[in-house]
């Protein structure tokens, strides 16, 4: 009898523009990441989304189930005698009740490492949009400022040269490193702090928490939530960083304490803060860093390159194979 296999939210990793097909990409470029492989596997359905009611109808009989955000909990895990396999298609697993699988004995997967290149890279984007107001600039020679305007150069905004700032990162796995090497080839001093100490391979100053958010120019986080992580960026810490400083967030949303941080900018004691994720995402219409100023949201795409969806869905298969082989990888739980 042939695995049934659920995806319950595919959406995010293959997604498909109204009206056009998923394009090939440029030769030597992959083209859209597709279910092939695990169509290969088993009976496999795949779903866009999925709403919280509507997991039951979906994953009955099912013996392996993919999810990225959808939240597979204990009850849920508990009504499904035919689960053995629970593939999270992402790096963090928060989104399932680790304990519940544990017990009904499903196994638990997860992918790590496979956006680490992508999100450092969309680190410096984020940063770079505070320093040099590209968007900024397109946008007024397109509205016909530059046509208008009787010098040959205009800004919008202090441009602002990284060389000779300091760089000062949260947390020093895989992403944390890769942003630390980034920084030291633009110019920059780097300073972390992380529970731990690696060699780099660039001149690094580790430094308490203190001192991270006390010196740094620009501060990045790439630590995990943890409930002592929680919040970690607070008023008081918010309160200790140089008015001139920027933040910059690609980790996890409630690292942050999000209305001491719009009443940060709304008060200009910080220059500007870019953000990939919230604490609720998506966010509410009257969402307080929506509104504050110097502020750069992107809708949690920093992992989402098209090279690091085909890496993650490689894993996946990867995963799921290994595990029906009975040498299962990459367990959490």
């Amino acid at each position: 009898m042939p695995h049934r296999i659920v995806i319950l939210d595919g959406f995010t990793l293959t997604p498909a523009v109204p009206g056009q097909p998923a394009p090939d990409g440029e030769p030597g470029e992959p083209g859209e990441p597709s279910w092939d492989a695990f169509e290969a596997i088993g009976e496999l359905t795949v779903y866009d989304r999925t709403g919280p009611g509507e997991v039951m109808d979906r994953v009955n009989g099912a013996s392996i189930l993919l999810t990225n955000k959808t939240p597979l909990p204990a009850d849920v895990i508990a009504e499904l005698p035919e689960l053995r396999y629970i593939g999270v298609l992402a790096t963090g697993v928060n989104v399932v009740d680790l304990p519940a699988a544990r017990d009904a004995g499903v196994t638990v997967t997860n992918i790590p490492g496979y956006s680490g290149s992508a999100v450092a890279q969309h680190v410096f984007a984020l940063l770079l949009a505070l320093t040099n107001h590209v968007a900024e600039h397109d946008r007024a020679v397109h509205d016909g400022e530059w046509t208008d305007c009787p010098d040959f150069s205009f800004t919008h905004g202090a441009i602002t040269e990284l060389a000779g700032k300091t760089l000062g990162i949260v947390g020093a796995g895989d992403i944390g490193q890769r942003v630390a090497r980034i920084g030291h080839a633009l110019g920059m001093e780097v300073l972390i702090h992380s529970r731990t100490r690696r060699d780099l391979g660039v001149p690094t100053r580790w430094v308490s928490m203190d001192q991270v958010f006390e010196q740094s120019d620009v501060l990045s986080l790439h630590c995990p939530l943890t409930d002592e992580t929680h919040h970690l960026v607070d008023a008081a810490r918010l309160a200790s960083m140089k008015p001139t400083a920027l933040l910059i967030n690609t980790a996890r949303g409630p690292l942050i304490d999000e209305p001491a941080l719009a009443s940060t900018l709304n008060q200009s004691r910080i220059a500007g803060a870019a953000l990939d994720v919230l604490s609720i995402e998506p966010p509410t219409a009257d969402y307080p860093l929506l509104s504050a100023p110097r502020c750069i949201i992107t809708p949690h795409n920093a992992w989402a390159a098209r090279e690091a969806r085909h890496r993650l869905m490689q894993l996946a298969a990867d995963n799921l194979r290994s595990f029906l082989e009975g040498k299962p990888v990459n367990v959490v739980s």
